[in-house]
């Protein structure tokens, strides 16, 4: 497979519409961010050379931290290597032996896994299910730290955390909350996530999100209160003993805050597309469970019968993933579709037609 990024790929020999990248506003081969990289590597070289606590930190990354603190609305920021080592970093900075975390039972491997390094007591709730979650923060309820976490948008159904519930539950139980917003930012809330969307960021203790998804580029950031950011600065292992981000890496990133930031018709032209194609997807009686974002699955139940699926589209000029246990539970393999922004009329002929045939040999 070749230009994995680019809405079409190169497969087996044939040329597929690529529906499984995470470049949802096709900003990855963008002119501005490679004229972004290319400056920063004129000026700075290929490699920062070192951790950022030593000598990898250059102005280039200062500007960057203080511009997603901008646009995060938060005081402080700090950008790291990937958004696996920025949950890494957030749980085992602000959780340790004496938390309970609270964790969504489909967050991210990441979130599993900095819990583990915390060494925290995990403590996982039903998905989206927060009649469960207040049973348990109640049974834990003698317990002075505690900190939820949960994704924004889920990465294999597509669906949102429901973050109007969850504040006052997190406020009632004297609970930090965490969101991972890897899959909103750049997408929901003009780009800033599922928390501005819903004007709820200033409740919020701690946004996580990413540069390698929707913002074409690559990396993490954490924004958050300035002793909150402080601490990630200084205990986040993930970041201290890292060399830090190459330069055109930060130059790419730096240019996508600014398409992001002024100019909203990419995202809300995805929210358009995506919402146009859960309506065939429905018509054709394809179950796509409670997506309501840029990623919509199919599900099917079999590994069978998603590979068999995800081959016949293939045979359509369609490239739409199939995923599997243990990525997802049991019985819920599925298509993912990935929507992405730079979609033409085209391409969503293409694939509607091909989900027609796939409908039509009895694909639900």
């Amino acid at each position: 497979m070749d230009r994995g990024a680019e809405l079409y790929i190169e497969h087996g020999g044939r040329r597929l519409l690529n529906l499984a990248s995470n470049n949802y506003l096709g900003l990855a081969g963008a002119p501005e961010l490679r004229d972004g990289a290319i400056r920063a590597v004129q000026e700075y070289g290929a490699s920062s050379g070192a951790s950022r606590l030593v000598t990898g930190n250059y102005a280039l990354y200062d500007q960057l931290d203080r511009e997603i603190a901008a646009f995060k609305e938060q005081e402080d920021a700090v950008c790291l290597g990937s958004g696996y080592a920025a949950n890494l970093c957030v749980l085992s900075s602000l959780a340790d032996r004496n938390t309970v975390v609270f964790s969504d039972r489909l967050n991210h491997a990441s979130i599993v896994d900095g819990i583990l390094l915390s060494r925290a007591e995990h403590v996982r709730y039903r998905h989206n299910d927060l009649d469960h979650l207040a049973a348990l923060l109640s049974k834990h309820a003698d317990v002075p730290r505690k900190l939820v976490v949960t994704d924004t948008v889920f990465s294999m159904d597509g669906d949102v955390a429901d973050l109007e519930a969850l504040l006052p539950l997190c406020r009632d139980h004297g609970a930090l909350l965490v969101l991972d917003e890897a899959h909103a930012t750049g997408v929901l809330g003009r780009g800033r996530g599922l928390a501005h969307a819903l004007g709820l960021q200033d409740e919020v203790d701690v946004h996580m999100g990413t540069f390698s998804k929707a913002l074409g580029s690559y990396g993490a950031f954490i924004a958050a209160r300035r002793d909150i950011v402080d601490g990630v600065r200084n205990f986040g292992r993930a970041f201290i003993f890292s060399t830090s981000l190459p330069p055109a890496v930060v130059g790419a990133s730096l240019a996508a805050l600014a398409v992001v930031r002024g100019d909203h018709s990419r995202s809300e032209r995805l929210m358009l597309l995506t919402s146009q194609l859960r309506g065939v997807l429905r018509r054709l009686g394809f179950d796509i469970g409670s997506s309501s974002t840029q990623i919509i699955p199919i599900l099917l139940g079999g590994n069978e019968v998603a590979l068999a699926a995800r081959d016949f589209l293939m045979d359509q000029g369609v490239f739409a993933p199939a995923i599997r246990p243990p990525t997802v539970p049991e019985g819920s393999a599925r298509l993912r579709l990935s929507l992405r922004a730079d979609l033409e009329e085209e391409d969503m002929a293409l694939l509607c037609a091909g989900l027609e045939a796939l409908a039509a040999q009895g694909g639900p």
